[in-house]
């Protein structure tokens, strides 16, 4: 079993609800496709007939026409509604001939009601005979019940689905149309849609950088989602695998909006509040103040020992990223009031980074998985390869990352600042901040043969693993380095082993292990890339900001305009596009977020 490709899927978004086509809009039921929402696959086939044949594809635009005849003489466009909570789908008929015309609409589904954990790991499933309800099709998973109307139609149940079928007489030159719903209640949903859209900052006079924009606030818009009985937003991750809530990605996302969307920061972190952690629970990595890694509405079972519960804590960076965010979204405005409601959890989230976040009392922030069935890594980098020396040799835990004491530095220094506004003493947790940077220079520094940088990790023996990666980038406007050592960091990140001409490398293309369509190790991430940008903008590096931002720019004309999850790190001295990665998410929320920056570092 593999994990399904996506690359030349056609998708369409609202979160929860995706719906993954091929590129004719067809759902054959293979790999991918389908309409899932909340985390289960409710329709897995729906394949347009005309007199009982598939009508071939005349362009995304144009739809279907009837045989391949000279000249057509009926056309089929067929239009798709994605909602929250499902979708509609017109499908009308075009008579361009000189006489009256009769033909049979059909339409043959089927559901799986497959969880998303299986679609994502090929796991197939038999489809699910439906009830009939009232003249409509129903599916039924536990309490998700998916229900298919189709006003007009002939319906025919069978064990791999149902058939429906319009009988439609046109007259000449006139049009046709039939239409048929799918609406989905959870009434055990975690996650669900939002009934607004992202707000838009300036229009740019640069058109390329207008267009990725554009692109972007709109795969936004699908991606913004809220609880049940809550008006807080938050982006959820990405589609199709991520559509619910995943504490890291919604933080850096909400982080890139916040000059054009302070909204989404503020209900991120209200949602993620009421969800920190409270008890000790190495299950699922719960401890005291933790902000979670992601929400589902059950248990995942990923395969290959991988099993997540409904509500996992297994990372090592939200929490600081959470307190970053506070304090970033009082200074965009945040009122008074909104910051002192979260002040215990400001309180807890700062207990957590004191008492939890070291385990063995060397002064860094390391994490290690103690259920057995958790994640193996958790930075941002969390597969299970991310973290290797440049011989190829994995890290063994508990593990340090760089980028998370840059984190923890700036939650710091940022609750501090918030603590002193809201009546306490920071000062504490500046001398904490100082002590973890006169720390983090003793132990992270190393040098190869382009100057020195900091070292990916510390592994369990406290080593450090010196290989070049873009986690550096993250260490920018952290506060954590001096004035020469992020000038060095700079530097280092627009070298040609990292900077590939299309975004940062994950990992440096001389490293043993370096592979440009791994998921971490060589691998572009545009949020990645974005957060460096971000850094170098903060920091005053603006000539390197411009250069990487540059570079996304280049690959989003390539792709389309919509930057996915991630690409492959071929540089753009050996192809003339950025390279696909075949399951790459896409839209991604801190992917689309990144334009927000991209746009910054270029304008002017």
């Amino acid at each position: 079993m593999a994990t399904p490709h996506l690359q030349d899927l056609a998708v369409a978004v609202a979160a929860p609800t995706v719906c993954l086509t091929g590129p004719d809009g067809q759902l054959r039921g293979t790999g991918a496709q389908g309409v899932i929402c909340g985390d289960v696959r409710v329709l897995t086939r729906a394949v347009v007939t005309l007199d009982g044949a598939e009508p071939v594809p005349a362009g995304p635009e144009a739809g279907f026409v009837r045989g391949a005849r000279r000249d057509p003489d009926v056309l089929v466009h067929r239009s798709r509604d994605v909602r929250p909570d499902g979708l509609a789908e017109t499908l009308t008929v075009h008579n361009a001939s000189a006489a009256e015309v009769a033909v049979v609409v059909g339409l043959a589904v089927g559901s799986d009601l497959a969880p998303v954990a299986d679609v994502r790991a090929g796991r197939e499933r038999d489809l699910v005979v439906p009830a009939v309800d009232d003249g409509a099709l129903v599916w039924r998973a536990g309490a998700v019940e998916a229900r298919l109307a189709a006003p007009g139609a002939q319906i025919t149940v069978a064990r791999d689905g149902a058939e429906l079928a319009w009988p439609v007489t046109v007259a000449a030159g006139q049009r046709a149309a039939v239409r048929w719903t799918l609406a989905v209640t959870d009434p055990d949903a975690v996650v669900v849609g939002a009934p607004t859209r992202v707000r838009r900052g300036g229009r740019p006079r640069d058109r390329a950088v207008a267009a990725l924009l554009d692109r972007s606030y709109a795969d936004l818009d699908g991606l913004i989602a809220t609880e049940p009985r809550s008006a807080d937003l938050f982006a959820t991750a990405g589609a199709p695998w991520y559509l619910t809530l995943f504490g890291r990605d919604a933080l850096w996302a909400a982080t890139m909006l916040l000059p054009v969307d302070p909204r989404i920061a503020s209900g991120t972190l209200r949602v993620l509040a009421r969800l920190q952690g409270t008890r000790h629970d190495p299950g699922s990595g719960e401890q005291p103040g933790k902000i979670l890694h992601e929400r589902r509405r059950g248990t995942a079972e990923h395969g290959s020992g991988l099993v997540l519960p409904p509500v996992y804590y297994g990372t090592i960076d939200a929490t600081p990223l959470w307190i970053t965010l506070l304090r970033d979204a009082w200074r965009h405005g945040m009122p008074d009031a909104d910051v002192a409601a979260l002040r215990p959890n400001l309180d807890a989230a700062l207990g957590w980074l004191r008492d939890h976040a070291d385990r063995d009392g060397d002064g860094f922030a390391e994490y290690l998985d103690e259920s057995g069935h958790g994640l193996v890594n958790q930075g941002w980098k969390d597969s299970a390869a991310s973290v290797q020396f440049p011989d190829g040799r994995i890290a063994e835990g508990p593990v340090a990352l760089c980028e998370v004491q840059g984190y923890a530095h700036e939650a710091a220094l940022a609750g501090a600042e918030l603590l002193d506004a809201l009546g306490g003493d920071g000062t504490a947790w500046r001398e904490w901040a100082a002590a973890l940077a006169r720390r983090f220079r003793e132990a992270f520094w190393v040098t190869d043969e382009r100057g020195r940088f900091p070292a990916l990790a510390l592994d369990g023996a406290k080593r450090p693993v010196d290989t070049a990666t873009s986690n550096i980038g993250h260490l920018l406007g952290t506060g954590l380095l001096d004035d020469a050592e992020t000038a060095a960091v700079a530097d280092r990140l627009v070298q040609p082993d990292l900077a590939s001409g299309y975004g940062l490398r994950t990992m440096s293309a001389a490293a043993r292990g370096y592979a440009p369509l791994s998921y971490h190790c060589g691998s572009v991430w545009p949020h990645d890339t974005a957060i460096a940008i971000r850094g170098l903008l903060r920091t005053g590096h603006r000539d390197h900001a411009a250069l990487l931002a540059g570079q996304l720019l280049d690959a989003a004309a390539a792709l389309g305009w919509r930057l996915p999850e991630l690409f492959g790190g071929f540089g753009s001295d050996e192809v003339t596009a950025p390279v696909p990665y075949p399951t790459s998410c896409r839209p991604q929320a801190w992917s689309a977020a990144a334009a927000v920056v991209v746009a910054e570092a270029l304008a002017g």
